[in-house]
């Protein structure tokens, strides 16, 4: 099958369709976007993702995104060093923090346990973790993790896993929807589900 286009307006709408939640029809929606658009939108958004790629990073301690490490959050006095909550991706720190009900630190694990996709707990941050917990801080680690079958399979892992070490492990409330992303909560429901959090 012939492609539609040719050159460059081909390759541009290929490499936004590899983009993650961009199908087809978008990928081709953002590429003619971008053709009409003026010189210096199209110039801001190339500098832009050179300079992200350039600059941004991981949290040696945490694995947020950051452009120093440790990150923001990390290196603040005023968290609460005794907590540490648990999540899959960077975009679910965001999500947690909008809700302004947790002060702790935060753990990124790079993921969730999906045997279907050949991701197990060596392929996560897990050890990361398990070498934050050695010192007398942390007293409680929340599993804030999608409510969905990878997200409890990682958030049951964790929960063996962290049991014999002593600490207060809790899981978020219910509220959240099964099948659902952190990312997609709004900030009530989310907030809720953290302050009625309970043992894993």
């Amino acid at each position: 099958m012939a492609l539609a286009y040719d050159g460059a307006i081909q390759r541009l709408i290929d490499a936004f369709g590899r983009l993650p939640g961009i199908g087809p029809k978008g990928a081709q929606r953002i590429a003619f976007h971008l053709l009409s658009a003026d010189e210096q939108e199209a110039a801001d958004l190339a500098d832009a993702i050179v300079e992200v790629k350039a600059k941004v990073r991981f949290c040696d301690v945490c694995g947020n995104v950051c452009e120093a490490s440790p990150c923001s959050i990390c290196a603040d006095p005023r968290r609460d060093h005794t907590m540490i909550c648990v999540v899959e991706e960077p975009k679910d720190v965001m999500s947690i923090e909008r809700t302004r009900e947790y002060r702790g630190l935060y753990h990124v694990l790079g993921g969730a346990i999906n045997p279907m996709a050949n991701v197990g707990p060596n392929d996560l941050n897990i050890p990361q973790l398990l070498g934050r917990l050695n010192g007398d801080d942390v007293r409680e680690v929340i599993l804030a993790l999608d409510p969905n079958i990878e997200g409890e399979a990682t958030t049951t892992y964790l929960s063996r896993l962290l049991g014999p070490l002593g600490l207060k492990v809790t899981r978020l409330a219910s509220g959240l929807p099964m099948g659902s992303d952190l990312e997609y909560a709004d900030e009530i429901t989310l907030g809720r589900a953290l302050t009625g959090r309970r043992d894993a």
